[in-house]
């Protein structure tokens, strides 16, 4: 299970944490950027289609759905070679689209 929380009001930007029992993850993202994964459906990775929506460590992040309800977040300069991978569940996404709204 994936812990996500939102600092709406966070500065510059809000922050987006997503946390499990081994790792953390802060994403700095605009609320309009994070609502806008309502459409991670569409954003098919065997299609290479992506989302990006906000920034970690500098670099952009980028959301794709991938295999068994599950979505790939990808920090890096793109999405075709990024530096960072994992995936969260579809719920989790979705979650942050509720709290983003």
């Amino acid at each position: 299970m994936i812990d996500v929380s939102l600092e709406k009001d966070a500065d510059p930007v809000p922050v987006l944490k997503l946390q499990a029992d081994a790792w953390e993850l802060n994403i700095w993202a605009s609320l309009a950027d994070l609502a806008r994964l309502s459409g991670i459906r569409a954003a098919d990775w065997d299609e290479r289609m992506s989302l990006k929506a906000g920034l970690c460590a500098g670099a952009p992040v980028f959301w794709a759905i991938a295999e068994d309800e599950q979505v790939a977040i990808l920090i890096g300069s793109d999405d075709e070679t990024w530096d960072i991978a994992l995936m969260v569940p579809l719920a989790t996404v979705d979650e942050i689209v509720a709290l983003a709204r």
